[in-house]
């Protein structure tokens, strides 16, 4: 972040198949050095699998999976005197957002075996069920938050 200026969002353009601005940055975040062809087709073969799999709109899936895998709150670590604290804060829409994309990813990647496009439905049908190593990431950082619950006092 600039000292000067602040910095301004750009508007996302919407992808193609989905009219979805959502899938265009999931897009932009799975993209690994420029190849944003590469990207997309792996995200619509997910999402055909996924309505194959489910027999739902896909797109409605995938929201939904992303929307259980954002988290509420994270802890920000805080140094007041000589200690540091991990302090609970509430997390604005575009960084759960951002969380939540980066989980979904990491945790597809993680995966082995099968195409890129097989391990990110697969990651993305447990989300939607509430299972799986990104949903479970949420859930370790709301415990810590919570844990961390007695230190809320020195948010800024």
């Amino acid at each position: 972040m600039g000292r000067k200026n602040k910095s301004v969002n750009r508007p996302v353009m919407p992808d193609v198949k989905y009219n979805s601005v959502v899938i265009s940055k999931f897009v932009s975040r799975m993209m690994l050095d420029g190849k944003k062809a590469t990207s997309v087709r792996i995200i619509y073969g997910a999402l055909d699998l996924l309505k194959a799999k489910t027999e739902k709109d896909p797109l409605e899936v995938f929201l939904k999976a992303l929307d259980n895998v954002k988290p509420n709150v994270e802890v920000k670590s805080r140094r007041v005197g000589g200690a540091t604290y991990q302090v609970p804060i509430e997390i604005r829409e575009s960084r759960r957002e951002a969380l939540a994309m980066r989980w979904v990813i990491n945790a597809a990647r993680s995966k082995s075996g099968r195409g890129m496009d097989e391990r990110l439905a697969a990651e993305l049908l447990d989300a939607y069920n509430n299972t799986g190593s990104a949903y479970k990431k949420k859930e370790d950082t709301h415990k810590m938050a919570e844990a961390n619950k007695a230190f809320a006092h020195y948010r800024w």
